[in-house]
């Protein structure tokens, strides 16, 4: 019933945005063929399909592809009845390795930029906090749920998403087998929505650390009264030793250039019978690029792991306790993002313009087909040191 009112809410909200089109703007040869290839069509029928509105929508593709093509629905050129199918189907068909000419040399221009660059160096580790979560807390507290949870849900046994985050929170805690008096470190904290739950439910005493000023701001007022203290700062700033770490959707932000310095500063910081759970979204195959409007407007410097890649940096460092992958769950938690803000937009559209309005579904309704067509994965992985005594059960 939710998914046939949502269908209905998008239809009639489409018809308000599309402009009249007094004319249809027939598609190149190569990207009608290219579309076919995921079963979509340009000005088709289906609610996948994409309606154009302006011709410059192809120019803009076939010379800067996704970067292009979401720039151009950003700029109201062209429209989709449903965002979240169309970016399944494109991302099952791989259609973005099949891009030819200018697109193709630009893809390689910006998988050499990865490579060589360190773009996760320490001096650019606050650029992702700047563009993207100091962008302002009224949009996180309209779009997420009350923990300001802003990670994959559990839906195993959540019918809502403020179960969903819950679930995941008191999973986490359990996964790690926090005590009271212990203390825990967490890379990367949000908004303090584990801390807080973490130090109410499981009495430990947290210590988490952010490179968000505004999230600092937040959790701070968030945990006020609690055995929490949130610090602006970088990961590799980090000293002392703690019974327990976890890192929840931080490690995207690490790079691969960086993952030997992480996991041994974590190591450093992990009493020897602590446990550690690594909380990060993945990528079914190793892959030397990112998408470049993600990387332009989202998340800038973002890097997903492969498993491969993540195998390889945690050998001869931790011992793999468990791997978790429930990534089919980040799409309902991601809908529901999309739904909450959608709602909330009446409220924040004195504050933010149509065009952000545009990139925010954009980026809400991509990433939802990304996990929906199985190139995305979320994995919580629990480690430990070698000598660890304690024989560890996995929990679900």
């Amino acid at each position: 019933m939710t998914k046939q009112l949502d269908t209905q809410h998008r239809q009639q909200h489409l018809t308000e945005e599309m402009p009249s089109q007094s004319q249809t703007y027939a598609p190149p040869a190569v990207l009608a063929e290219l579309a076919a290839q995921a079963g979509v069509s340009f000005n088709g029928d289906a609610p996948w399909d994409i309606q154009v509105f302006d011709e410059r929508v192809y120019r803009r593709t076939l010379t800067h592809g996704s970067l292009g093509f979401g720039e151009s629905y950003m700029d109201g050129q062209w429209e989709c009845m449903e965002l979240d199918a169309l970016f399944c189907r494109l991302m099952s068909a791989d259609i973005e390795k099949k891009l030819t000419g200018w697109a193709r040399l630009r893809l390689v221009a910006e998988i050499i930029r990865h490579n060589v660059c360190n773009l996760q160096a320490s001096h650019r580790a606050t650029q992702v906090g700047e563009k993207h979560y100091d962008i302002g807390n009224d949009i996180f507290e309209a779009m997420l749920d009350s923990t300001m949870s802003y990670s994959c849900g559990f839906w195993q046994h959540a019918d809502s998403l403020e179960q969903a985050q819950l679930n995941k929170l008191d999973m986490i805690c359990r996964k790690l087998e926090l005590k009271p008096g212990e203390k825990l470190l967490e890379i990367g904290c949000g908004w303090g929505g584990l801390a807080r739950f973490a130090a109410t439910h499981y009495g430990v005493e947290v210590h988490g650390i952010t490179i968000s000023k505004e999230q600092q701001r937040l959790a701070r007022e968030r945990c006020k009264g609690l055995p929490v203290t949130i610090d602006l700062m970088d990961y590799r700033q980090l000293q002392g030793q703690f019974d327990k770490l976890v890192s929840v959707g931080m490690f995207e932000h690490v790079g691969p250039k960086n993952y030997p310095i992480y996991f041994d500063t974590a190591f450093g910081l992990l009493k020897d019978d602590g446990l550690f759970l690594l909380h990060t979204i993945g990528i079914d195959q190793t892959s030397h690029n990112v998408d470049p409007w993600i990387d332009r407007y989202i998340f800038p410097n973002g890097k997903l792991p492969s498993a491969e890649q993540l195998s390889q940096a945690l050998n001869g460092r931790f011992i793999l306790q468990d791997w978790h992958n429930f990534g089919a769950d980040y799409d309902p938690t991601l809908m529901a993002w999309w739904q909450r803000f959608d709602q909330a937009w009446p409220q924040l559209k004195h504050k933010y313009d149509e065009r952000f309005y545009r990139m925010w579904k954009y980026y809400l309704h991509s990433c939802a087909g990304f996990f929906r067509s199985g190139q995305g994965q979320l994995w919580q992985l629990v480690l430990s040191k070698r000598g660890r005594q304690p024989i560890y059960r996995s929990i679900r």
